[in-house]
């Protein structure tokens, strides 16, 4: 797992219908309401390809937006480095939602202008979020940026659903948080790992009701939370969270109704 860079966004926004008395609980918000938060992306390498889930926010922001979000002034690329990875050497980034917490790290500035960071990679997404990413479909109307979009449009590569997007790496839509958003299920020796992106961003949002106010379908996204936990306690998964902040791995187990976190050691 790579650390992307810390952000800071409404804890209301983050939490919808759950009450700030018992979201505040779980999750301390700064002066704004604010609540911490991690672009975490997961890196994954065999002999031929080195594979990126997730970008971050990137560095494209203005001082104000920056502010804004307290985006940290830290990117995949920074997180890459620690790991010995140029950008050059990614051949494959898996998304699974196009908004600028998860896509904005595709591009950066060069000359004023957005350009792509993964200069050799192909890009893999739902065919859905991406038709509605141009479209800007989406109640947030500054969370699908063309600037993270456009200078990669040519390497895109659209998924239709549930399918394999490489070798050992299989797509499982998600909708919910949008209607195209994907889960990113890793197949290895050791095991199973899933990239659930924002059906469940962090480990406070287990809850079935603790769905982030910015889901373009809430209840649809209740529903895809108990699936992906029920299999992911069935079948063993190890979900890594994409935007928690702390200790972001977790096994699942069935506890009465509902299901518990585990911290994986």
């Amino acid at each position: 797992m790579l650390q992307a860079g810390s952000l800071r966004l409404d804890g209301g926004g983050m939490f919808g219908v759950v009450p700030k008395a018992v979201w505040s609980r779980l999750t301390e918000p700064d002066e704004q309401n604010r609540i911490p938060l991690q672009a975490n992306c997961l890196l994954l390498q065999s002999q031929d390809r080195t594979v990126l889930v997730e970008t971050g926010c990137g560095d494209k922001w203005s001082d104000k937006a920056r502010a804004r979000f307290s985006i940290e002034r830290r990117t995949v690329v920074d997180a890459l480095a620690e790991r010995g990875v140029d950008p050059g050497d990614v051949t494959d980034v898996v998304l699974t939602h196009l908004h600028f917490d998860h896509a904005g790290g595709l591009t950066r500035l060069q000359d004023d202008r957005a350009v792509p960071v993964f200069g050799s990679a192909r890009v893999h997404v739902q065919g859905r979020e991406w038709e509605d990413a141009l479209a800007n479909r989406s109640t947030m109307t500054g969370t699908y940026l063309r600037n993270h979009l456009d200078p990669i449009a040519d390497r895109v590569r659209l998924l239709d659903e549930g399918v394999a997007i490489l070798p050992g790496i299989e797509s499982i839509p998600m909708p919910g948080h949008t209607w195209g958003q994907q889960a990113v299920l890793v197949r290895t020796q050791a095991g199973t790992v899933c990239f659930p992106g924002d059906v469940m961003p962090t480990r406070h949002h287990l809850g079935a009701a603790y769905s982030m106010g910015y889901d373009m379908l809430p209840y649809q996204n209740m529903c895809s939370k108990r699936t992906l936990l029920e299999r992911a306690e069935e079948e063993r998964w190890t979900l890594v969270l994409d935007h928690e902040p702390g200790h972001a791995s977790f096994t699942v187990r069935k506890d009465g109704d509902w299901f518990q976190l585990d911290e994986c050691r």
